[in-house]
């Protein structure tokens, strides 16, 4: 959904019941809380709903796969400036100004994507092959092979059903949990049905 329906519909947004990421049990409606995200320079409020996992009894926040945790912008605006910084060497500052975010905000998801780029390329690159896709090979550039390990995972995923209309930068998030730009993150996973198709594991420290 686009990120001012999703603000719109509130409460009554249909939300799916997933497993949990902890042990697989089975989930129930807990509640939840309201939160800010900023898309193109305007802010939406929305609600984020949590969920409690019966047999561990661990709560878990449902993050629509636009949001970052702890980010404010979306994942898209996160990931056009990673993209274009990263890969296709300009300048954070006007390309900051493009995508409606201040300079700081812009560095510092630079900051984190180079921090754990290496994990998160091998991570992406794992599961691409996983979900069918071709095995990459990392080039001396860290963030650029992160970059195309996404790219790589999100081609493979649009063969599953409902991914195709996501866009790759929603992938990213969702997959991580949320956490791609987070300071403590685990390895990507994605869970369909009951298959997990990678296991989060802890990374190196931030």
């Amino acid at each position: 959904m686009p990120v001012d329906s999703y603000a719109a519909a509130g409460r009554q947004v249909e939300f799916p019941r997933p497993g949990c990421p902890s042990c697989a049990g089975w989930m129930v409606f807990w509640s939840g809380y309201r939160r800010w995200v900023r898309e193109a320079g305007r802010c939406w409020r929305i609600f984020v709903p949590r969920l409690r996992c019966g047999p561990c009894g661990v709560t878990h926040a449902l993050l629509p796969a636009f949001v970052l945790a702890g980010r404010l912008d979306t994942a898209e605006s996160a990931g056009r400036v990673i993209e274009e910084v990263g890969c296709g060497g300009a300048g954070a500052r006007p390309v900051a100004e493009r995508a409606g975010v201040p300079h700081t905000t812009a560095r510092g998801w630079l900051r984190r994507f180079r921090c754990r780029a290496a994990q998160t390329g091998v991570a992406f690159a794992a599961l691409a092959v996983e979900l069918g896709g071709e095995a990459l090979a990392p080039p001396a550039d860290a963030a650029g092979f992160a970059v195309a390990a996404i790219r790589a995972a999100f081609e493979a995923a649009v063969a599953l059903p409902g991914w195709a209309a996501v866009g790759r930068w929603r992938f990213a998030s969702a997959v991580s949990g949320g956490r791609l730009l987070a300071a403590g993150t685990i390895s990507p996973w994605l869970v369909v049905g009951r298959r997990r198709f990678m296991t989060p594991i802890p990374s190196a420290p931030p």
